[in-house]
Parts: structure tokens; sequence; C-alpha cells
């Protein structure tokens, strides 16, 4: 299987990378480089988190509105980014719901609270909840929440056909997720700067009309996905049809802000 835009990674100045690209039904458009080593995903963690925490509400074990994290916060602001907990650390720098704050701690506490209400180990919950029921055999949690997967392209296609054509979930609840919560909310969009608005919905980061940003020129104002420290992506364009998945071995920065962008240009021009 291939797509020719998906060796521009070979240009990448990375030890190693790999990408692919799904449609809905599953059908792996391309593939190019290791796409079955397993990489730390950073925060691309937090997409395969939140879709625990959603199966976790609709099995009624915890309620989106429920508090949850520092006082007046809840599950949804946790998921959203807005409970006002800082980046890295658990201590509370603005009211719930009033700025986006992107926060690792934010999903620590949202993963000590599905502990609880489950009594399992998040870890472990997230594996029965999503990981075994998707075949992502290759995909594991060992640490926090927010940022310690480690995964392999090829599940990550598995989760990002998952996230087009629901199968764990009702559709409605993955159109909530990807809906934008606490509309018009600023913040900063970490590694791209202070975007108003600073869109998000339940555990994804919503494209819309945010510039820079490290999707394409032509993705659409609905693409949604995350992306992570460790050099690390998934999007999903709901209107082309598709989701890309790329995995490296070299931390973001400036290569990564030049490069993303006009690969997913490349993607979307040959699978348009």
């Amino acid at each position: 299987m291939s797509l020719n835009s998906l060796a521009l990674i070979e240009n990448w100045p990375v030890p190693t990378a790999a990408a692919g690209v799904v449609r809905a039904d599953g059908t792996v458009l391309g593939t190019h480089g290791p796409t079955g080593r397993r990489f730390p995903l950073a925060s691309v963690t937090k997409p395969i988190a939140a879709y625990a925490a959603l199966v976790a509400h609709e099995e009624g074990a915890v309620e989106l509105d429920e508090p949850a994290g520092p006082g007046g916060s809840t599950v949804r602001h946790l998921l959203a980014h807005t409970s006002g907990l800082a980046f890295d650390e658990h201590k509370v720098t603005a009211p719930p719901g009033e700025r986006r704050l992107y926060s690792n701690a934010g999903f620590e506490q949202l993963g000590d609270h599905i502990a609880r209400a489950t009594d399992i180990p998040f870890a472990e919950y997230l594996r029965q909840a999503v990981l075994d029921p998707l075949g992502m055999t290759s995909t594991s949690l060992d640490g926090s929440p927010a940022k310690d997967g480690v995964s392999t392209v090829d599940d990550l296609l598995r989760f990002a056909a998952e996230l087009q054509a629901p199968r764990l979930l009702d559709p409605r609840t993955v159109a909530e997720a990807t809906t934008v919560q606490y509309p018009g909310t600023r913040g900063v969009l970490p590694g791209y700067g202070r975007q108003d608005p600073n869109d998000w919905g339940l555990g994804l980061e919503i494209r819309d009309g945010k510039s820079p940003h490290w999707t394409g020129a032509s993705s659409s104002p609905r693409t949604f996905g995350h992306f992570g420290q460790s050099g690390t992506f998934l999007w999903v364009d709901p209107v082309a049809g598709l989701a890309c998945v790329a995995l490296t071995d070299r931390a973001f920065g400036p290569w990564a802000v030049e490069a993303w962008p006009p690969f997913t240009d490349a993607v979307l021009a040959e699978t348009r």
C-alpha cells in the first residue's frame, strides 16, 4: 500500500518516522516506514485516554458534568482543558471554564477520577475499554494518562478508524467530543502561541480557524486530533473522509512546525 505523499517523511530531519492514512471503513490507503515499531506518543496519549473516559461515561460509571478535579470543575472541564489546573502542576491558576489552560495535570486527575469510579486502575481500564476491543495489541499506558502512552502506526490507524466510524461509542458521543466545548474560550496552543478562540472538544483539539496550526492550509475547519511533544500526531479530517497518523523519535520543534503542514496538504491533495 502506498501513497506518494507519505514518502515525504523521508525528508524530515528525524532518525525514524512512520506514517499512515486510513478511511472511516478501516481501509488503509497507504503507510510508510516501520509501522509496527513502538514510539512514545507523548500527548497523542490524551485522545485515547479521553476515549476511555467517554466509554466510562456511556457505561454509567461517570457523568460528564459531575464534579472532578479542582473545586467547581467537572469531568467535562478536565477533558476540555478548562478546569483551571496548571500545565504540569496540580495547582489551580484560573476558575473552571474561564480559560483554555492546556493541562497534563487535568488528564492525570481525570485518570484518577475514573479509576476511583470504576475501581480499576486507569491503565487497565483503558486496556479493557479501548485497546483490547480495537485490537491495539502493541499499545500500552505506562504512567500518566496525559503523556505516557506507547503505540505503533498500525495500532493508531485502528483508533483513527474508530474516531471516524465509532463502534465502541455511540456516534452521538463522538460528535459531542468533536464539538467545541465552552465556545469562545481563549488560550495558548502549546508550540503555536495564543489562540482566540482556542477551540477544543473533549480530549480532542479542533482546528477551526486557528493560525498558525500543525495541520495543513487545506485541512477543513472540522479537522480534529492531537499532536505530541515526542514528534507525533494524529488528525481526522471529516470533510476529506480520512485520518492520518505520523510517529517519530525526535522531539517536537521548529522542524515539525515547518514539515507537518505541507505533508498534510500533500496527503489531502493526493487522496482528494
